[in-house]
């Protein structure tokens, strides 16, 4: 909706789901325009509700379109009282944006549906008034109609005005130059790449050659098609504001910009909102193993809210998007259109370890097997660093007792155990590990052996150093109706939130707060609970914070016996 309001793009609301329980028409128009003002009108009235909705009023034709089919008819006479009062009010709705209608209304002059679907178009266009229809899509009731309103009262590309990019004013006429912005990548097993795309400008026909402004590469234009549904109908030419589909792009991705070489544009680019929900995807066979990386990075094409990574620190592959829903059809998508099956599972929180104070250890490792032995006595201390220090190494042995060409090998001992973690797997960090003495023999000592009692020595020393966790702690910002920022503040407190402040936006709020990612993994479920679906939030990562005690002795607890029993 804020994307909506900063292009000053028309809007109409289909209010679906008409037939569940929960369905209220009415109040959800009520809160649209105690929101939005009075510009939200109904076009609509729904007939019946929950189990007994089954159809739609036209308040502007007076007709009734019932069943799934969408019988049309009279309007049923348990509704044509209200249908009658709502469409009083959507008439003084449309007349108020234009004077010559509203003398004629005040005037008690017939005004004709022609010239109120006419000033409807333009309230549409202008942002003065914002319809509201109603229906049921998975029955398909209302659904048509949605779409009639849609192409008879909204307005063309070419009423809209001209897009000025680099210094170029583009209207939506054919005889200006060509210019096509691809706004969505579908990846089809047996097609390949279909690319949707709208001409701004200009027009568009097959075998066309088109330089991507965003890639600095050439595209050959291969057939062009509408698309209907599932289908697309092959057409011989786009003209300016249509939008069309065409097949095996090579390049090009959603966003790009095709146009003339000699004269390169470039559309402002599409802004996607950042992942907020994150899963681990696990394959669930052998044979899914080898086909989901290609498989995922075609739905990344496709979608460019998704987002994969492979986190170094728990080495899962993390698919990242906009909420549990989200990841879910793509998981669906997977299966269906590329024959991968996974599962998700709640990623492992990147914890850190680190000390509370200076310790020292003293360790000797010695083994006897005949003929050579080993043999390494290493002696370090560990000293705590401000946090973002990271982890460094040094050493002050002196008199040799620990020879030049094995410090190298206490080194690499330390550093590998500090990588691998000591407390519950998780990497050491803002720690300084001095190695100050030890102790060679001149037949048994070899690199082995000092990197072995290097590694020892460390772990004993975390342990003697007060051993603690680190965890991430995320930036949060949330956004809510007014009347549910009290329930998301004390919903974070119990997640161990630092809150920030609550600032107003319009009629919501924003309420902004640290809180540890470990508490907000499943935020996008929580949140939609607490505000019935109307909040959404952004999370950045901010800094690492220490776990307190007793969470962090049962993170350790739970590595130990998932040690146990691997």
């Amino acid at each position: 909706w804020n994307i909506i309001e900063r292009l000053n793009l028309p809007r109409m609301i289909f209010i679906n789901r008409m037939d569940r329980e929960s369905a209220d028409f009415e109040g959800t128009l009520l809160t649209m325009q105690e929101r939005w003002g009075p510009t939200v009108v109904p076009l609509q009235l729904p007939i019946g509700s929950a189990d007994t909705f089954n159809g739609v009023v036209d308040l502007l034709h007076m007709t009734a379109y019932t069943g799934d089919d969408g019988h049309e008819g009279p309007v049923p006479d348990d509704v044509v009282e209200r249908a009658r009062s709502l469409r009083a009010s959507l008439i003084e709705s449309i007349v108020e944006t234009d004077d010559t209608l509203m003398e004629k209304y005040f005037a008690d002059e017939e005004l004709t549906e022609d010239e109120l679907r006419r000033v409807l178009h333009l309230g549409l266009d202008h942002g003065l008034i914002i319809p509201v229809v109603c229906g049921a899509a998975a029955r398909q009731i209302g659904v048509r109609q949605c779409l009639r309103n849609i192409a008879g009262s909204g307005p063309s590309p070419a009423e809209r005005d001209a897009i000025e990019v680099d210094g170029v004013s583009l209207e939506a006429k054919d005889d200006g130059p060509t210019v096509v912005r691809v706004f969505k990548t579908a990846a089809d097993p047996y097609v390949g790449r279909l690319s949707y795309l709208k001409v701004v400008s200009g027009t568009l026909t097959p075998d066309m050659h088109l330089w991507n402004a965003n890639r600095s590469t050439e595209e050959r234009m291969g057939t062009l098609a509408v698309p209907i549904g599932k289908d697309q109908e092959p057409i011989s030419i786009l003209h300016a504001g249509d939008i069309g589909v065409v097949t095996k792009l090579s390049d090009t991705i959603t966003g790009d910009t095709l146009g003339s070489k000699d004269n390169p544009l470039t559309l402002p680019p599409i802004v996607f909102p950042a992942p907020v929900y994150s899963m681990a995807v696990q394959p669930v066979s052998k044979a899914a193993v080898d086909k989901l990386g290609p498989s995922l990075q075609r739905l990344l094409e496709e979608d460019p809210g998704l987002r994969l990574e492979r986190n170094p620190d728990t080495h899962e592959t993390i698919l990242q998007g906009l909420g549990d829903a989200h990841l879910d059809v793509t998981v669906e998508r997977l299966r269906r259109k590329f024959n991968v099956d996974v599962e998700l599972q709640l990623p492992r929180v990147p914890y850190r370890e680190t000390i509370g104070k200076n310790a020292t250890a003293d360790y000797t490792h010695k083994k006897q097997t005949g003929g050579h032995g080993q043999y390494a006595r290493v002696a370090i201390e560990v000293n705590p660093l401000p946090r973002g220090s990271g982890l460094q190494f040094n050493q002050r042995v002196v008199g040799g007792s620990v020879p030049k060409e094995f410090i190298p090998a206490v080194e690499k001992g330390v550093m590998e155990t500090a990588r691998e973690g000591i407390l519950c797997g998780a990497e050491l960090t803002d720690c300084e590990i001095v190695l100050f003495d030890g102790k060679h023999h001149p037949v048994d000592s070899n690199e082995m052996s000092f990197k072995l009692a290097a590694a020892q020595a460390l772990r004993e020393a975390v342990q003697s150093a007060n051993g603690t966790l680190l965890e991430p702690v995320v930036t949060i910002k949330v956004t809510t109706p007014e009347d549910h920022a009290g329930d998301v503040v004390s919903d974070l407190n119990t997640k161990r939130a630092r809150i920030h402040g609550i600032l107003p936006s319009g009629n919501l709020s924003v309420v902004e707060a640290e809180v540890p990612l470990a508490e907000v993994q499943r935020y996008s479920s929580d949140l939609r609970s607490i505000t019935q679906g109307r909040g959404s939030f952004e999370m950045t990562f901010d800094h690492y914070g220490e776990v307190p005690q007793h969470l962090a002795a049962k993170v350790i607890e739970e590595h130990r016996a998932e040690v146990q029993h691997a």
